[in-house]
């Protein structure tokens, strides 16, 4: 049951250039996302979906507007609070995994927390494993695992703070649709498991009906799509 406004953007624009080379990669962006919502962003390449996604997740400061995460407008943060605060309440997962190759499964996924000083929670460390299917595998180095092994673990190091929001940009789009159908399971998963809030960009409509809402994005202007998501 969702119970709060999570995320809430207020006008959000991003441009870059300036004079004849200036573009808008996105333009007054008003959205609202509550706890526990999987809402994907579904939009074409140039569209502005990577943009939008890395200004809510703390990446990428927006030219002008807002974008408040519980409430908190995390842009008038200064730099190094808004470094704590994304590596606290932010969790992301790229298209192509971006693990560490020197270190195994078990100490990418604990990486979050060792960068923030924090111990690690060994028994819901466990409990990832075993939900992302991983258990047997958390002494492998990135390159001993299959592609889809390797976003699982991109997964679980995302989820290893118990973030407010997690952040998926195309985390299928590097991999076979068998592997990719096996990502979106683990990410509504972890969505119903722990009430996670996901937002989710991709160019594919089909998997953006496999979330709750579908939101589409052309040109840097962000509208609500009339398609339902089907769980």
């Amino acid at each position: 049951m969702r119970d709060m406004e999570i995320v809430r953007t207020e006008h959000l624009c991003k441009k870059y250039g300036t004079g004849a080379n200036e573009v808008t990669a996105v333009r007054d962006a008003c959205i609202s996302v509550e706890q526990g919502e999987f809402a994907a962003v579904v939009g074409s390449s140039g569209s502005g979906k990577s943009t939008l996604l890395h200004m809510l997740g703390g990446v990428d400061r927006p030219t002008s507007g807002r974008v408040f995460i519980e409430d908190q407008d995390i842009y008038r943060l200064k730099n190094d609070q808004l470094a704590v605060f994304r590596r606290r309440q932010v969790g992301l997962i790229y298209q192509f995994y971006n693990l560490i190759p020197v270190l195994n499964v078990e100490e990418n996924m604990a990486l979050p927390c060792e960068l923030d000083g924090r111990r690690v929670d060994t028994e819901y460390m466990k409990e990832l494993a075993a939900v992302l299917g991983l258990s047997g595998h958390m002494k492998h180095l990135p390159n001993e695992l299959s592609g889809g092994q390797q976003q699982r673990v991109a997964i679980g190091r995302a989820l290893i703070t118990r973030p407010a929001i997690l952040l998926a940009d195309e985390p299928t789009g590097n991999l076979d649709t068998r592997a990719g159908e096996q990502i979106m399971e683990l990410l509504k998963e972890s969505n119903r498991r722990y009430r996670q809030t996901i937002i989710m960009i991709t160019h594919n409509l089909e998997l953006a009906k496999q979330a709750d809402r579908i939101l589409t994005i052309e040109d840097g202007c962000v509208s609500e799509s009339r398609e339902a998501g089907i769980r």
